[in-house]
Order: C-alpha cells, then sequence, then structure tokens
C-alpha cells in the first residue's frame, strides 16, 4: 500500500509512519514544520519530506490511504486535493482500528497515568517475551519505535487519549477502538478549548464504556470518585475490576510496595505511579501474565520518557522531568518528590504551555497544586498566549490563582535561565514540569550547574 501522511510530524504520527515503513509499506509525508526526537528518526529511515510545506501536487490516485494529523488545518491544501481525487481519509485511530478489528483490543484511558500505565504493561510483556501489538505515546527504553503492527499478534494494547481524532473527525481517540479490555485511571477536566465543561468533559469517558463491546472488561481507579461512578453506571462492560494504590513505605530513599511475597522495591516512586502500577498489574493479569510474573517483570521498570525521569543525580541534588501540566498531575508529582525527598528541599518549575493551562479562567484550578514544593517558579509565554488566540495574563494573575507562599513567576526565557545558572542547588530535590521546553531551555547546561 501507499499510505501518506498529513501532518507526519507528530508524535504519534510519525511512529505509525515509521512502524508501517518497517512492514514494507510505502510511506510518503509532508508538514510545515518537524522538531526532534521525530525530525531524526524520521531522517534515519528516510521518511523526512523533501522541503517543509504542503503540496497538492503529491496527492494523485496512486495514494491508497491518506492518514490526516490533528496539526493539519480543515483548509489544508493536500486534504482538500485527497478529497477531490475521493481517496481514502482517515486518522490515526481509526486506521488503528482498522487494523486491530479481529484482535483483543487493550485500551488504557484516563487524563492522566495512560502512557506510564501503557508503558508499564509493555514493558511487562516485553520482559516475559509475550508480543503485542502497540501504540504508546512516549519512548520506552527498549523499543526502537512506540507503534508496532502485525498480522499474527493477538493483542494490541492502545494507549487512548481522549483529545479528537483528527480536524475533520471530531470524536475522541478512545471512542474509535471498541476496547475489549479498557482501564480508566482518573479524570480531571483538560481540553478546554474542546470540552468546555467538566460534565462534558467527564461525558466523554462515558461514551468510551459505551462502545466498548459484548463480554468486555473494564478496569478502573476507585480511589477517583469521577471514575468511580462512570464505572458504576457502565451498562457495556460485562466484568468490572476496581483497584486502588498499595500499600508501600519509603526507606533510605527507596520505595517498597507490598506484595504477596513480602515487601518489594520498585524504580519508581509517588502515590500517582504506584496507583498506575496497581492498574497495570490487572490488565497484565487479564492478558494472561500471572500475579508473581508481574511483580518480577516491574521491579526493573524505570518509566517513560519524561514521567519522573531522572536527568541528574549527585551528592547535593537530584533532578526530574516530568509532562506533568494538568492541575491534578502537578499536585500528584509535586507531593511525590516532597514525599520520597522528604529531607531536601524542593525546588518546583513548571511551564504553562497547553491551550487550558494558558486560559485565564481554566487558572483557578491549580490553586494549592505546588505546595508540597517549599520554592516553586512558573514559567510562561505570552507569546505562545498570543498564538493560542487567548486574552495575556499577568504574574498577578498567576500569583492570585497558586497561591504559594514562595512563587516566581517568569515571561522570559533568558531570566529564568539566569535564576537556575545562580540557584544554589544543595540539599534539593528539583522538578522541571511541563509539555513544553521552557523557550528552548537546555537541559544539559541546567546538569551542568547542579553539578
Amino acid at each position: 500500500m501507499h499510505i501518506h501522511f498529513i501532518a507526519i510530524g507528530g508524535s504519534a504520527m510519525h511512529n505509525l509512519a515509521l512502524a508501517l515503513h518497517q512492514k514494507g509499506e510505502k510511506v510518503t509525508g509532508s508538514d510545515d514544520a518537524i522538531f526532534e526526537p521525530s525530525k531524526s528518526r524520521l531522517q534515519k529511515a528516510n521518511l523526512i519530506p523533501e522541503q517543509m510545506g504542503w503540496f497538492p501536487e503529491k496527492i494523485t490516485t496512486a495514494i491508497d490511504v491518506v492518514i490526516l494529523g490533528m496539526h493539519a488545518k480543515k483548509d489544508n491544501p493536500e486534504l482538500q486535493k485527497a478529497k477531490t481525487l475521493g481517496l481514502k481519509i482517515v486518522s490515526y485511530p481509526e486506521f488503528l482500528y482498522e487494523h486491530s478489528k479481529n484482535k483483543t483490543r487493550v485500551v488504557i484511558g484516563g487524563s492522566h497515568g495512560k502512557t506510564t500505565i501503557t508503558s508499564m504493561i509493555l514493558h511487562v510483556l516485553h520482559y516475559h517475551e509475550k508480543e503485542v501489538d502497540f501504540m504508546v505515546g512516549a519512548q520506552l527504553e527498549g523499543f526502537d519505535t512506540m507503534v508496532h503492527l502485525t498480522q499474527e499478534n493477538d493483542f494490541i494494547l492502545l494507549e487512548g487519549d481522549e483529545y479528537l481524532s483528527s480536524p475533520i473527525d471530531l470524536k475522541p481517540k478512545f471512542h474509535w477502538y471498541k476496547a475489549n479490555i479498557a482501564l480508566i485511571s482518573g479524570i480531571a477536566w483538560d481540553h478546554v478549548n474542546v470540552f468546555p465543561t467538566e460534565e462534558n468533559y467527564q461525558e466523554q469517558f462515558s461514551r468510551f464504556t459505551e462502545t466498548m463491546v459484548p463480554g468486555s472488561i473494564l478496569i478502573y481507579n476507585e480511589e477517583d470518585e469521577a471514575v468511580k461512578a462512570i464505572a458504576e453506571a457502565a451498562q457495556n462492560p460485562t466484568r468490572k475490576q476496581p483497584y486502588k494504590s498499595p500499600l508501600y513505605n519509603i526507606e533510605d530513599g527507596e520505595t517498597l510496595i507490598d506484595t504477596p511475597e513480602g515487601p518489594m522495591p520498585v524504580a519508581v516512586f509517588g502515590k500517582h505511579n504506584l496507583n498506575n502500577l496497581a492498574g497495570a498489574k490487572w490488565v497484565c493479569q487479564h492478558m494472561g501474565v500471572d500475579e508473581s510474573d508481574f511483580y518480577e517483570a516491574i521491579a526493573s521498570f524505570k518509566g517513560a520518557s519524561k514521567r519522573l525521569e531522572r536527568i541528574a543525580e549527585n551528592t547535593k541534588c537530584v533532578a526530574f522531568k516530568d509532562f506533568a501540566h494538568s492541575p491534578s498531575k502537578v499536585k500528584a508529582t509535586t507531593q511525590a518528590i516532597k514525599e520520597q525527598y522528604k529531607y531536601k528541599k524542593i525546588l518546583a518549575c513548571l511551564e504553562l504551555h497547553t491551550y487550558s493551562s494558558l486560559n485565564a479562567e481554566f487558572l483557578t484550578q491549580y490553586t494549592h497544586t505546588l505546595d508540597a514544593a517549599d520554592e516553586a517558579v512558573v514559567f510562561y509565554s505570552p507569546e505562545a498566549v498570543a498564538l493560542k488566540g487567548l486574552p495575556q495574563i499577568d504574574a498577578r494573575a498567576i500569583e492570585s490563582a497558586f497561591r504559594h507562599k514562595n512563587l516566581k513567576v517568569y515571561t522570559d526565557p533568558q531570566a529564568f535561565k539566569a535564576f537556575l545558572k545562580k540557584y544554589s542547588f544543595k540539599n534539593h530535590a528539583v522538578l522541571f514540569m511541563s509539555s513544553g521546553n521552557y523557550g528552548g531551555l537546555d537541559f544539559e547546561e541546567v546538569k551542568a550547574w547542579i553539578s
């Protein structure tokens, strides 16, 4: 097949392109900007477009399928040409569903934790040499691509994103998958540009349970009230399995969880991550992995990229990078660092980067989310606010929203960089939370300052 990607540079899109290329399909693509690590990975596979931009002349009847990414606009010239020619146009979740119609689809949903849970499951299956198809949203150690598709594997493991499928397909991605086994980790209002109210956002998860096939299994976090209510009301799943955080202790900076075989050390930490681990265990058991085999494998799980990823450690300081940006995840991640490093001072740095986080009306959701930190920094770019078409916010609005007694606000990347360069990191645990890069912050420089 000849498969053409419109917006090939996206995180999921470029991984799908690489997976199809590895399968032997003919893959082409376009984009108006491609950043790392997508750029290098596409270059290595000779899939990088020769020129950035949109070229309708690339779209011909020789193309079998066009996969349309969310980054593209409705009036994209290549999309318009594909429509004129009557080509098959799909979003990547629709494509994945078409591929997996005859497989057992395992879908991990939730406002937070879904990447970590999916990665944990994949790690365990890989450890025990159980082959499955998969799509995960973050890079995982030991895997070349985060999408893998075959004809022969019985299971496909899918991270179930609730955001829209494409500019012309406004269905949340996870509604496409029609799960045989599903997990919902937690629900906290996000994507306010698409789901204007908390009720509307929660409704997407109710609809997700309605898409589950007859005879399906729903695994759910009973510690989250919204998840519990939706799971208990769900009609389609035949079986329901609640889970909750395991008991654990922290000894000399090491987390040990209670298991039937006794306390076991794990590399991940924080109650939210241990809650994720409990959910992953039940999914693995329903995929044929015994509980003892799960614990054996999960002990070596170090985490997914940018999910409490340890970037530096020495005798005076430890530093982590995390994808956290939603209020609930910011709070949970900051609390996890404080609990794990109770004898260190905590510096938490948060970049407001997403549409929701830069929305002045949404800011109040962040009240007290950084309270576990001794010092806190919030960085945002006024240019990013303008690009998203939002009203400007100022430092006073940030301070009023977060209500942290020791908060600094930066809008200039150089000023934030200067602050870090002069900072005394002695006896500190430092946390960088963002889905962006703080206006171009070089973390190799940060590592040098910390050391």
